[in-house]
This record gives structure tokens, C-alpha cells and sequence, in this order.
């Protein structure tokens, strides 16, 4: 009779010793940490933004983006909170992104699309896609405002708590473990504001933009002793971002150039070829 009253206190205080278990392995690093540091230097490049003054769209159109990837000093990229013994994590394994892209025209708005497709690079592979919505709307003298909302869904994974190197460095805690297989959920969505010459073959434009970061950064690594690390770091960070750039248009084709800076953290270089598919 006193059995299952024993059997249900053992099974509560299980359960609660997991799920204690499972915060204890959940990192919450501050804004101002070099986690959250790190995760909005890597944000920048992969924000999906307009990269182009703004005008009357019309039909459908196929692009591609180069972005590069800013630099992160030895100093941000050793974490300050979550893993604080340890060395610097492998956050250069690409040199940027490229990505093709889609618009459509709708009605007067720009409905966009693209996709970084898994294909692995330095044992790094990602599938994010970007959306977005866009609205021109013409001002004086040949100028226009676009407003648009964009958000980048997905994840990226490879080696990055524990790459080659430090498994094969004697002073690491990867020292003889497996590679890492860890993810990262970059959790992008934002708004922009731009103006520029929506007439003509060459048109500058310049803009603001304001963006909400919610990366998810998943470990994934065994030691040399078995131990699996499955820690997770979770941030929470807001952006301004400051952009401007000129396209160039020859007859159904355009190439813009950007520069996209958030002022906390980097700057990069976009490049975009696009050609008109459809009128």
C-alpha cells in the first residue's frame, strides 16, 4: 500500500531534477557579452535587405547577392560568459555568403525571396531563407521612400566550438574529441526605411534600418572522456542599422553596391547582379 505513494516521489523528484537539469545547460549571456558580440557581428551580412534604391516594380526578377563576412578579433570571438575557460571559437570558417534572390511584383508592393541552400563549405552548411515585403512610394523630383519588412529563418552548422584545431591542441577541452556538430538559428526580422533616385541608370540611395536578433546557438560535442556538451546559448539583441549605395542599370540588367553597418558592431560590403525575367 505505501509502495506507490514512494513511486510517484521518486518519479516527481526525477522529473524535476531533468528539467532542472535542462535550464542549467540553457547559457543567457548579457547584451553587452562577447556571445551576443559575436552572434550581431555574424548577423549583419546575413540581414536580408532590400540592396537597391527603391521604385515601381514591375514583373519578376532574379538576382544574386555577395555579402562579406566582417572580421572578429581573437578577443570577442573567446566567450566571456557561457564557456569562460575556454579559447577562441572557429567563427571565420567562411569568407561571406552568396545567396540568390527573387521578386515579384504584386499589386505595387515587391514580394522577395532567397536561400542560402546547403552546400558545405570548410564543413560549414547552412539553409536560411530570407523573406520580405517592400512598398515604394514616389516623392518629388524623381525620388522615392520604400518601406519593407524582411525576417531570415533557418540555421547554419558546423565546427565551431570545436574545430580541427582545437581537437588537435593539447591545452583545449576539445583535445581528442569529435568535431563539433553545433547550430546556429541567427532569428533575424526587421524593417527599413530608404530613399534614392528611382529614375535613371544610376541610382543612390541611402537608408536606415532597425533590427530585432534572437540567435540560438546550439552545442553539440563529445570529449575525449565521452561527456556530451549540448549546451545552449540564447540572446536577445536589438540593431539600428545605417545603409547606402548606388545601382548601376543597363537596359534589363542592374548591379548594385552597398554598405550595410550596424554602428555596434561591423560593416559589410553587399554586391548584388539582378536581371529582369519577366515584365
Amino acid at each position: 500500500m505505501n509502495a506507490r505513494p514512494a513511486l510517484w516521489i521518486v518519479l516527481l523528484v526525477s522529473a524535476a531534477a531533468v528539467r532542472l537539469g535542462a535550464q542549467q545547460d540553457i547559457c543567457t549571456p548579457s547584451p553587452n557579452s562577447h556571445e551576443a558580440k559575436t552572434f550581431a557581428i555574424l548577423s549583419v551580412p546575413i540581414a536580408f535587405t532590400g540592396a537597391r534604391a527603391p521604385a515601381v516594380a514591375h514583373g519578376v526578377s532574379f538576382g544574386i547577392e555577395l555579402a562579406s563576412l566582417p572580421a572578429i578579433d581573437s578577443v570577442t570571438a573567446l566567450p566571456t560568459v557561457c564557456r569562460p575557460d575556454k579559447k577562441s571559437e572557429n567563427v571565420h570558417p567562411i569568407a561571406g555568403i552568396i545567396r540568390p534572390r527573387l521578386a515579384v511584383a504584386v499589386g505595387g508592393f515587391l514580394l522577395e525571396a532567397s536561400w542560402i541552400p546547403p552546400i558545405t563549405v570548410n564543413q560549414v552548411s547552412a539553409s536560411l531563407v530570407g523573406l520580405a515585403i517592400a512598398r515604394p512610394f514616389r516623392l518629388a523630383d524623381g525620388l522615392y521612400l520604400g518601406l519593407r519588412a524582411h525576417t531570415v529563418v533557418g540555421s547554419l552548422h558546423g565546427p565551431i566550438t570545436c574545430d580541427a584545431k582545437a581537437v588537435a591542441d593539447a591545452t583545449s577541452e576539445c583535445y581528442h574529441g569529435t568535431l563539433s556538430d553545433d547550430r546556429w538559428h541567427p532569428g533575424l526580422i526587421g524593417a527599413e526605411a530608404v530613399i534614392g533616385a528611382g529614375r535613371g541608370n544610376i541610382r543612390p540611395h541611402l537608408g536606415v534600418g532597425y533590427t530585432v536578433m534572437h540567435p540560438r546557438f546550439q552545442v553539440n560535442f563529445t570529449n575525449a572522456q565521452g561527456s556530451h556538451d549540448q549546451r545552449q546559448v540564447n540572446v536577445d539583441l536589438h540593431r539600428v542599422a545605417l545603409f547606402g549605395g548606388v545601382t548601376l542599370r543597363v537596359k534589363q540588367t542592374s548591379l548594385t553596391a552597398e554598405a550595410y553597418a550596424t554602428p555596434e558592431d561591423a560593416v559589410t560590403a553587399r554586391l548584388v547582379v539582378r536581371t529582369l525575367l519577366l515584365r
